[in-house]
């Protein structure tokens, strides 16, 4: 009914589970853990009749409830204690593997639920119901060209109280650097965009060039639930890790990259003072070769400046966009200006010419997501907000990391 992680393979566990099981049999360092298969999601919803629930906003939001409700299988739960007990019954962090997900054509970032910090196996059983049934939210269905969902695995893992956690890009060429982007605390603050985070580049002869944020706020674990705390003012603008970290990342990404086949999107944390993996997938879209604000001269009178994060240049109407009860404010070809974009807002990323934030790095999924629709993204603006005023004709420029009211 549940399959170890080390054993889990593509085709029955998706693309996330079946990575992390081949990193964890290269001997990468990888949280021990268990995936629930596509075969168990399959057999749960076997009689729920899921096709009839693709038409719109209600039918879905009948299948989740659906889903959602299932009582599991007694020999599922069961399974699910035991590998919780043979794990120590830690806290773990529960994370979607969907069929269409992470694979080399869409990565699908931010499309699915994932939960850390979950306890107990009643508490694993909801988030792997909550996994299924993000099969059919609204932000997964924009995404998919059909309604029907596809089969969805479901990673559990020992979760890890990062000290800094991040995200890197293994090189595309023998030229290139690796790109590592880091924060304090747990990882959803690099990749929800939520932090403008540090910034790392790693040659190939080992030598660092870094530029180092202020990290506003970080994401820890208290007890069974998430808690975002401000950062003390003397460690905000500090390298959340160190060269040395830097270069043993990209050491690994290496070995990743080599083993997958190709240049991977990877996540990581440092916890306990050792460097972990959490996730690697391949790069759909890769970043601006420059991934730095745009230098002082080379700045257009009057721009506003941030992180190049998705190429091309657009001229749209800025549409300030501060949380979702604003979303239906913003039209198709207008420019979305947020404090950060999380997964939930990527279907506004469909229908916008340009995007830009206030917070968030280059390999934030907004950004990501951005690249993989092919629209121009300007990210790290300060109170870009406020700064500029809604329904003015803007430019952005995604290449050079500059944005222009005109």
């Amino acid at each position: 009914m549940i399959v170890p992680l080390e054993e889990a393979a593509a085709d029955t566990c998706g693309g996330k589970g079946g990575a992390l099981g081949a990193l964890l049999r290269a001997g990468l360092p990888v949280p021990d853990g268990f995936v629930v298969p596509f075969a168990a999601y399959l057999a749960a919803v076997r009689g729920l009749d899921l096709g009839r629930h693709t038409a719109g906003p209600d039918d879905l939001a009948a299948a989740r409830r659906a889903i959602e409700a299932l009582t599991l299988d007694a020999g599922l739960a069961a399974a699910l204690a035991r590998g919780l007990g043979a794990l120590g019954d830690p806290p773990v962090a529960v994370r979607s593997s969907a069929a269409d997900e992470d694979t080399g054509l869409s990565s699908a970032a931010g499309r699915y639920e994932s939960f850390l910090a979950v306890r107990g196996a009643g508490g694993v059983a909801e988030a792997v119901r909550a996994c299924w049934a993000s099969l059919f939210s609204p932000r997964a269905a924009a995404g998919r060209r059909s309604g029907d969902g596809p089969a969805m695995a479901v990673v559990v893992q020992r979760h890890l109280d990062a000290e800094a956690s991040g995200v890197m890009f293994t090189p595309g060429g023998p030229d290139e650097p690796t790109g590592i982007e880091a924060s304090w605390g747990l990882g959803p603050s690099v990749v929800g965009g939520t932090v403008t985070p540090d910034s790392y580049r790693v040659a190939a002869d080992g030598s660092v060039v870094r530029a180092v944020a202020d990290k506003r706020t970080r994401l820890d674990r208290e007890g069974a639930r998430l808690v975002v705390r401000n950062v003390p003012d003397d460690v905000r603008g500090r390298a959340a890790i160190d060269d040395a970290t830097a270069v043993r990342l990209a050491g690994l990404g290496a070995r990743i990259a080599a083993l997958r086949g190709g240049p991977q999107d990877v996540e990581w944390a440092v916890a306990g003072g050792r460097v972990w993996i959490l996730q690697a997938r391949p790069i759909t879209a890769a970043p601006p070769p420059a991934g730095w604000p745009a230098p002082a001269a080379d700045v257009p009178a009057g721009a506003l400046v941030g992180t190049p994060g998705s190429r091309g240049a657009v001229t749209g109407t800025a549409r300030i966009v501060r949380g979702p009860r604003d979303f239906a404010r913003v039209l198709p070809g207008d420019v979305l200006v947020c404090p950060f974009t999380d997964p939930a807002w990527t279907p506004l990323l469909r229908i916008a010419a340009g995007v830009v934030t206030e917070t968030g790095g280059v390999l934030s999924h907004a950004a990501i997501v951005a690249r993989e629709h092919a629209i121009p993204a300007v990210l790290g603006v300060p109170d870009v907000t406020s700064r500029l005023r809604d329904g003015t004709l803007v430019t952005v420029d995604g290449t050079a990391g500059t944005v222009t009211a005109t």
